[in-house]
């Protein structure tokens, strides 16, 4: 599922936010309504929240190996 609420479109990986500050890409892309540059502080959340995404899905990935290894 999209770690972003008003994606809805199932996909993950096109929703990595990038150093630039884009944040949507792929299938969320064209709309009049999208922004292409954020704020600082957007950013800064925006990366923090990735990060969180990501330190759960390490987690994920070593209860699995350890599920796996017993």
């Amino acid at each position: 599922m999209c770690h972003t609420s008003e994606c809805g479109c199932g996909q993950q990986a096109h929703h990595a936010p990038h150093s630039r500050g884009h944040h949507h890409q792929g299938c969320c892309a064209g709309g009049f309504g999208d922004r292409r540059f954020f704020t600082k502080e957007e950013t800064i959340a925006q990366l923090e929240e990735y990060h969180t995404h990501l330190k759960a899905e390490a987690k994920g990935l070593e209860e699995h190996i350890a599920e796996l290894k017993k």
